[in-house]
């Protein structure tokens, strides 16, 4: 499968890089979200912008990224939905519990939002 890790300060973005996301390379992009989350990273972005397709073995994949977050008391986000993608998130009532926002900055910034949060929280204990 093609995509793109980059490690960020926070977190560490995965853009797919392909314009469909079944059962051809959903094992492909599951593996590396492994490995993504056995090297210690708790916050994922996903970046489907490029993905004009998803089955239900890539919505496998996308819960597999959430999963692995909440594991290790991190945050999942989805980003870029293209509307066919979106279409059977939302179908699959998987809206409900994904976190989505529009484009990787806007992760970036509910990430910042989620920092500040927590350490606001930590101050008043």
């Amino acid at each position: 499968m093609s995509f793109k890790v980059t490690k960020k300060n926070n977190y560490t973005l995965i853009e797919v890089q392909s314009d469909k996301l079944d059962t051809t390379n959903a094992s492909d992009l599951k593996a590396q979200l492994v490995v993504v989350s056995r090297g210690g990273e708790k916050n994922i972005v996903l970046d489907l912008s490029q993905c004009k397709y998803c089955d239900s073995s890539g919505l496998r994949a996308i819960l597999v990224a959430n999963r692995l977050c909440e594991k290790a008391i991190g945050t999942c986000i989805i980003t870029g939905l293209q509307p066919e993608v979106e279409s059977i998130i939302r179908v699959s009532m998987l809206h409900t519990v994904l976190l989505i926002t529009n484009s990787v900055e806007s992760a970036e910034e509910l990430l910042k939002k989620k920092k500040s949060i927590k350490l606001d929280v930590r101050i008043e204990e």
